[in-house]
């Protein structure tokens, strides 16, 4: 049953309401892809705990992580769901199934499809599971209108995500620019006025709280471009991202989400990390791990050795559940307590960003053409 995800439970009761999930599950729908999921309770009214995908064919020790992970979230039984041409699936199926059936955990159903038809792995019955298939309707089917319904989205593939979160361009791009270089401008201003150099930084992070909260407070409403680019200056300090972190729950996931993945889209390449690394830990909270990888991939390809994103790369690598991130943040007054008052060397990174980045931001003049003689 799909209740996390969706104001009424769905309930996946045959192969066309698996197969019909399954792109609601990832945020696409996949191709060459072997999918696991898995729930705890009682038959069809199991709740969803985890959801997993290989692509194929998969590495040696592909799912060495699998038992383990589905013994943490107390996983009781499970679908195993493919998808592509036999030769390349039934490998992977059989031994993924394997591993299951050897830590005895029940496999309700095992599928592979292709162009519109299903097998089963589990079904011998002809008139029932047919050797030329089954067909069915990825889009059309009672699942996925409820999951529509719901507010999920299936993207067509896993490129189309990933251009969910690319960067913007155009002329767009132009005004985010000019946004970033006239907030740089401000921050360098500001810091050279400052009556008492060693007071900036506490003004500094206390304005980026307040971006933080007042961003998160406009409900998933479009920040403006100076708006936008000073917050995501903001984010460097790990101290006001880390605000941001701990600000995530049940309730405002989705909040998280619709901004950190804006911003990913709209910042400046050296100021990406931050808002990518948010959405990541945000789409990992809420079961998207497709999602989550490829933030982790838009904040590494900035920058391969940012912190937080590296983290989470480990813990998605790992096959660790969500739940570390629902039971292990603290809260913004621990932050306090532990990271003690603003310094100056918490703008470090900043200060080294906008020197680095300062002729990127310029504003670039025409090309020039010389009159023939």
């Amino acid at each position: 049953m799909l209740g996390a995800m969706t104001a009424s439970p769905i309930l996946l009761t045959s192969p066309d309401d698996i197969l019909g999930a399954v792109p609601y599950l990832l945020g696409f729908h996949p191709s060459d892809s072997l999918v696991i999921v898995g729930f705890r309770g009682a038959g069809a009214r199991g709740r969803l705990r985890v959801t997993t995908r290989w692509d194929l064919p998969v590495p040696p020790d592909a799912f060495g992580r699998l038992v383990p992970l589905l013994r943490r979230e107390k996983v009781t039984h499970t679908i195993v769901a493919a998808f592509g041409p036999g030769a390349l699936v039934t490998p992977a199926v059989r031994e993924a199934m394997g591993l299951l059936a050897a830590a005895g955990i029940e496999i309700t159903e095992a599928l592979r499809a292709e162009d519109g038809r299903y097998w089963s792995y589990v079904c011998e019955r002809a008139e029932c599971c047919p050797p030329t298939g089954r067909p069915y309707d990825p889009v059309a089917g009672q699942v996925a209108a409820q999951a529509t319904f719901g507010g999920l989205v299936a993207l067509p593939g896993r490129e189309s995500l990933e251009r969910s979160i690319a960067a913007t361009g155009g002329p767009a791009r132009v005004k985010m620019r000019e946004a970033t270089r006239l907030a740089a401008d401000d921050v360098r201003a500001r810091l050279l006025a400052a009556p008492v150099l060693d007071d900036f930084p506490r003004e500094f992070v206390s304005d980026g709280l307040a971006r933080v909260h007042r961003a998160l407070e406009a409900r998933r409403a479009r920040l403006p471009d100076h708006e936008a680019a000073s917050l995501g200056l903001a984010l460097t300090v790990l101290r006001v991202r880390d605000e941001a972190w701990t600000l995530m729950d049940d309730a405002t996931q989705d909040d998280h989400i619709s901004l950190w993945g804006d911003l990913t889209r709209r910042l400046e390449p050296p100021f990406v990390p931050p808002a990518a690394s948010l959405l990541a830990a945000a789409a990992w909270r809420r079961g998207d791990c497709a999602l989550a990888g490829i933030a982790v991939e838009r904040a590494l390809s900035a920058d391969p050795s940012y912190s937080m994103a590296l983290l989470l790369a480990q813990g998605l690598s790992r096959l660790l559940g969500p739940e570390i991130l629902r039971t292990r943040l603290p809260t913004p007054a621990q932050l306090d307590e532990s990271m003690g008052p603003p310094r100056m060397e918490w703008l470090h990174p900043l200060l080294f960003l906008l020197d680095t980045s300062a002729s990127a931001l310029r504003p670039r003049e025409p090309a020039r053409t010389d009159a023939p003689q």
